[in-house]
């Protein structure tokens, strides 16, 4: 099978529950734009427009059929995750995403759930990941900034969530926030073009220093794009352990656990980053369906790494049946 890990997917029911009030959440609301929804959560600014494609499942049938992809991991969408909520609101708020999730993927039979838990309550966060694993999602996607904007990763709060997480070995994506708290970024169009990269950065960093994946080695846990700077930045990272290891862990150790999409979109960084990371590693994402998702996914992998070879193999698809739990039909 060839699989992509790195896409999301938001199904129309939600949004037309959205539109029509059919909820019960005081503390989101929605505007609707042209043909586009956006969400705000309790007073703050709305977020990004859900662009018509999110939702769109006749023409992702047909992409993923053009691309010869027999199976699409499909994430909902980080904007919509609510971690500003509080956290009952952003418990029930998960459940409510979810829920739509399980229903919308029937649309798609080459699609596979990943579900949304409220990253702003570890306890809350490790009851709606076990709900989700035993109806049937093969993981969970969470953002960087567990409070919606800032927090970190390794905040002790969480930890009944990694628990969980290790318990029940289950697949992580950890996936970017939009927007850094970087006034530089704001310009350029950085803050989608970098501001991904460095958030990504430095929040695994400090899972890779508290030593949570050696805290928690039964899970998996995957980076989006590449590991955003991670692999290049390996070797600054452990220089600086090894000078000051002082209430640090060994960041190869962790960085060793990893496992990684393809979405670089450069053929030199992939291999760079098998060369760091090492094929089986590397799983194959697009993150469709935004304009700058990665083109001609299969054809660049092979490009990369050689048609039929061990490497591609393992990248296309072998790791990522693994990894999700995702079986031939």
């Amino acid at each position: 099978m060839n699989i992509d890990i790195h896409a999301h997917y938001v199904p129309q029911a939600l949004l037309d529950d959205l539109v029509a009030k059919r909820h019960g959440f005081s503390s989101v609301k929605t505007t609707a734009e042209k043909s586009a929804i956006r969400v705000a959560f309790n007073h703050e600014e709305p977020k990004r427009p859900v662009i018509p494609a999110m939702s769109d499942a006749a023409l992702r049938r047909l992409w993923l059929e053009e691309q010869g992809i027999d199976r699409q991991v499909v994430a909902g969408w980080v904007d919509l995750f609510g971690y500003s909520l509080a956290p009952d609101e952003g418990a029930d708020w998960a459940r409510f995403l979810n829920e739509h999730m399980l229903k919308g993927i029937t649309q798609v039979e080459r699609f596979v759930p990943l579900a949304t838990v409220p990253l702003q309550s570890g306890k809350l966060a490790a009851r709606v990941l076990e709900d989700a694993l035993n109806t049937g999602f093969h993981g969970a996607m969470i953002a960087t900034q567990p409070k919606g904007q800032g927090g970190a990763l390794d905040d002790p709060d969480l930890n009944p969530f990694w628990e969980l997480a290790n318990a029940r070995k289950a697949t992580i994506f950890i996936h970017p926030t939009f927007g850094a708290g970087d006034e530089r970024l704001k310009g350029y169009g950085l803050v989608n073009a970098l501001g991904r990269i460095t958030d990504t950065t430095i929040a695994v960093s400090r899972l890779l220093y508290s030593g949570h994946l050696l805290k928690y080695p039964n899970m998996n846990l995957v980076i989006a794009h590449g590991g955003a700077a991670l692999p290049m930045a390996l070797g600054r990272l452990r220089s600086s352990y090894a000078s000051a290891p002082a209430g640090r862990t060994d960041p190869v150790a962790g960085f060793n656990k990893l496992y990684f999409d393809s979405v670089v979109y450069d053929k030199t960084t992939l291999q760079f980053l098998c060369n760091m990371a090492g094929a089986s590693k590397v799983m194959m994402g697009t993150d469709q369906p935004f304009a700058n998702a990665q083109q001609m996914p299969v054809q660049f992998i092979q490009d990369c790494c050689g048609v039929n070879t061990a490497d591609s193999k393992a990248i296309l698809g072998e790791t990522a049946a693994r990894v999700f739990n995702i079986r031939s039909a």
